[in-house]
């Protein structure tokens, strides 16, 4: 593998993993692992028939969204797509460092986003697992939650918040 001799922007990186797992490895040049999560991703994806439900989901046919979904496969997509997130942040940030010990980049940040990747990785599993809620049926507001998909990535959502703020509140208290 070639090194890096551009600085690499670790908000880049972790959106372009999010477009596509793969995607933030390549803009960081890690080639193979790039190709590794790109194929974990879409053998998921495939698998687990996630597009198919979000496509009811637009829809609004709910019922057939429940029904087509391989739950065994998609409890593995939130993992594989926060792990590239993560990896693809931290490592344009470790691709930095590097160059800054050369002189040629701003200085050294440790890692980031753990904790509020590892909330997202565990709200969104939750959220595709039990997404089937008897007030979701009531509002009709609410009713794209019922699409374990969507419900995922809320749930994803809920949970990075809550540990973003647990971790400022510990940091606080630790003061």
């Amino acid at each position: 593998m070639e090194k890096p001799t551009n600085y690499k922007s670790p908000v880049a990186a972790l959106l372009w993993s999010f477009a596509l797992p793969g995607f933030g490895q390549f803009y960081n040049g890690d080639y193979l692992l790039g190709f590794l999560f790109m194929a974990l991703e879409l053998t998921i994806n495939h698998q687990s028939r996630l597009n198919l439900a979000i496509i009811y989901a637009f829809q609004e046919n709910f019922e057939n969204g429940h029904h087509v979904i391989n739950y065994e496969w998609g409890m593995f997509y939130p993992s594989v797509l926060c792990f590239c997130l993560w990896q693809a942040f931290n490592r344009a940030k470790e691709i930095n460092w590097h160059l800054e010990q050369k002189g040629i980049s701003p200085p050294k940040k440790k890692a980031s986003l753990t904790g509020i990747l590892f909330g997202l990785v565990v709200g969104m599993n939750f959220g595709f697992y039990w997404h089937h809620f008897f007030f979701y049926e009531k509002f009709r507001m609410l009713r794209f939650l019922d699409i374990p998909v969507m419900n995922a990535f809320v749930f994803g959502l809920i949970f990075a918040l809550w540990v973003m703020e647990s971790k400022k509140f510990f940091v606080r208290r630790k003061k």
